[in-house]
């Protein structure tokens, strides 16, 4: 299909010096998001991707049956808090869950929350919540639209109704309840609006709000107006006795840990006032805190500091670094529950507090624990577990009797069965081994026709393991294959594996994706023109990168809200958090590198890139849509074969948080149906 593009104007006059070399930036217009130009851009490259989407026949099907799979009753998130159990639930095609709860395991239940009720279009989404001590409120923290922009709120239970209170400019805030339930401690913003783009997500404070009162009310209770990039996500500990602050900075794990006695007014007192290192606390017992950290373990480990004598001198190893890293660790029922990475998945382990294994805890397959709820004295503990062929499930382990028990299992319509997973080897090109998920279809041939997905991140310490997506179901039943590499940039084996993939590193994080692909076409799984690549985020930068750089490797491309213009990246929103992890092309060390793979600054004109889908957002407050927009425009510009190079803008929905379940089919069915035209797919089962 010979598809004409919409005249995009190239600015050639905007060139910038980088220490001494002459970069040009022809679509520098485009970073104004809300100028009459780039609006009418967005809707000229919308207007051609509507039209090559809508003319797959074969699109409608996809959406239909995609409908289907989606349409299951499904648990999620199990915990105990008070005299209730809460979890979340969606019937089916809800467009956000609901949050449940019930004073049995399987007893009535109550709704608590029901954001499908917030908005008519189902994009206002609830992200974090905390219930009082006492169970009649919630304070929940909401986003509309998928901004990273959001707003607490306060709801009465038994009237279902919320208070008058709203607490505006919440970002990834924390909530702690008062044990007396007078109010609730949380950190936030102040009005952004007036302050300029560079300083509107700064300035972070803990805060007490009390019930009933204004947020004009509100009361500082820490604040650093000498460091305005530190934020203050707090918790309080599990015997009510301390407030806990973890103190960040950046987009990687090197933190702070502040904390003061709950009774006590005042500040927040340092405890480990070096970010040195990752501290994250694991419980306390009294004035003993347990914290696991990657200080002098990369693998990492878990040590004891009592309060009363803090020097690092009088720091405890409790836990001993192993071969395989940490996840991550809670005290519960007196005894550390520590999720650790093998081999990219998880395993658990139960240790005494004096260092001494108790045992392990048994998972159902190969996968991921996307988390651990249970305090110091609980005498079970609850997780949700999944894998690529293991539907997201709420599990009890009961330590009494050493049960793992499935608690509300999830019945899909599709035969879970017919496939199976592998985990196969890849080398890089420095002869790193790397891990790769695959993904299939038993008894299929190895003969190289099978379209694959091949999906990875690569960064910030991500652990990119097992995880479940009925949107995956669906590409399997299409004959598909789906691959997921495990990139060095994550921590799947420690942070050694992560440094080995940032800063001037980051070209190892490409190569590795390439040998990813590279083997699944040597063993057979596919072929250069059946492969895709797909990842989003930190991931659409990979598959930005790499299919610069290998266009012939692949058959098509998915580029999600990608990082692209890597010399200008940390302008914007919540760039500058990531200089850490990619470094800062003002700087002339830095510069060189970032060059080097940055895939806005590597396309060639006269080079046939693959089929590309690059999707984007408006709401999009953490990778600004302006990426996509110069991805796209410079693309089009150099490229003049055949292959669609499209840009697909979604309104109302930003980088991906709380998106409703309308708008994930939508996207799905774009992103399927593009690939059974690129790939030139044959097979649609229903």
């Amino acid at each position: 299909m010979n598809i004409i593009y919409p005249e995009v104007r190239r600015d050639d006059s905007i060139v910038e010096d980088f220490h001494g070399t002459p970069i040009a930036d022809p679509y520098r217009w485009l970073e104004d998001a809300d100028s009459a130009e780039t609006q009418a851009f967005i809707q000229a490259q919308s207007a051609i991707t509507e039209q090559y989407l809508d003319g797959i026949p074969v699109r409608e099907k996809i959406e239909t049956r995609l409908t289907e799979l989606l349409n299951y009753e499904r648990y999620s998130s199990l915990s105990r808090k008070g005299d209730y159990y809460y979890f979340w639930r969606n019937d089916g095609l809800q467009n956000q869950p609901v949050l449940c709860r019930s004073e049995t395991l399987h007893g009535d239940v109550q709704i608590v929350l029901d954001p499908n009720t917030f908005s008519e279009d189902g994009t206002t989404a609830i992200t974090s919540w905390s219930v009082s001590e006492d169970g009649t409120k919630v304070a929940y923290v909401i986003t509309e639209g998928g901004s990273d922009w959001q707003k607490i709120r306060i709801r009465d239970v038994a009237a279902g109704e919320d208070s008058a209170e709203t607490l505006d400019f919440a970002r990834f805030s924390s909530i702690v309840w008062h044990p007396n339930g007078t109010g609730f401690f949380y950190n936030g913003h102040t009005d952004p609006v007036n302050r300029p783009v560079e300083e509107k997500n700064t300035h972070n404070k803990l805060f007490w709000h009390s019930l009933n009162t204004t947020q004009a009310e509100d009361l500082v209770v820490y604040e650093r107006p000498d460091e305005k990039e530190w934020n203050f996500p707090t918790a309080l500990s599990d015997d009510k006795t301390f407030l806990v602050t973890t103190v960040w900075y950046g987009a990687i794990n090197r933190n702070r840990i502040y904390y003061r006695p709950l009774a006590q007014d005042g500040g927040l007192i340092p405890l480990i006032d070096e970010a040195d290192a990752e501290y994250r606390v694991v419980g306390n017992v009294g004035k003993t805190f347990y914290i696991q950290t990657d200080l002098d373990a990369p693998n990492k480990r878990i040590i004891a500091i009592d309060l009363d004598n803090p020097d690092r001198e009088n720091w405890r190893e409790v836990v001993a670094e192993q071969a395989d890293a940490i996840a991550f660790a809670n005290l519960i029922n007196g005894q550390f529950v520590i999720v650790y990475l093998h081999s990219a998945y998880h395993v658990i382990k139960r240790i005494s507090l004096a260092g001494e294994p108790l045992g392990d805890i048994e998972l159902p397959t190969l996968g991921t624990v996307l988390w651990t709820q249970g305090k110091a004295t609980d005498s079970e503990v609850f997780l949700d577990f999944y894998s690529f062929l293991y539907p997201i499930t709420s599990l009890r382990y009961d330590f009494a009797t050493d049960e793992l028990t499935t608690w509300q299992p999830s019945q899909i319509d599709f035969p879970i069965d017919d496939y199976e997973t592998k985990q196969i080897f890849a080398t890089s090109k420095d002869g790193t081994r790397v891990p790769v998920f695959v993904t299939f279809k038993s008894g299929i041939d190895l003969d190289g026709s099978h379209p694959t997905i091949l999906y990875g991140y690569g960064g910030f310490s991500v652990d990119l393991t097992p995880r479940f997506s009925v949107t995956r179901l669906q590409w399997l039943e299409m004959g598909g294959v789906y691959a997921q590499a495990v990139l060095r940039g994550g921590a799947e084996f420690g942070e050694a594996w992560h440094k080995a993939g940032m800063l001037e590193k980051k070209q190892n994080v490409f190569d590795d994706f390439i040998g990813s692909a590279e083997t699944l076409i040597n063993f057979g799984y596919t072929s250069a023109n059946k492969l895709a690549i797909q990842g989003g985020s930190n991931g659409g930068l990979l598959v930005g990168a790499t299919m610069v750089q290998r266009p012939k490797l692949f058959g098509a491309v998915i580029c999600q809200v990608p990082v692209i213009d890597m010399l200008r990246y940390h302008k914007f929103t919540a760039g500058r958090y990531w200089i850490p992890e990619y470094g800062n092309a003002e700087d002339p060390e830095q510069y060189p590198f970032m060059l080097a793979y940055s895939p806005l600054h590597n396309i060639k004109p006269g080079v046939v890139y693959p089929p590309t889908l690059i999707l984007t957002a408006d709401k999009d407050d953490r990778v600004v849509p302006m990426h996509a927009h110069k991805f796209a425009a410079a693309l089009q510009y150099a490229d003049d074969s055949e292959n669609p190079l499209l840009l697909r803008f979604e309104f109302k929905a930003g980088h991906g948080f709380g998106k409703s379940i309308t708008k994930i089919i939508a996207e799905t069915t774009d992103i399927h149906a593009f690939l059974y035209q690129t790939l030139e797919m044959d097979r649609f089962d229903r």
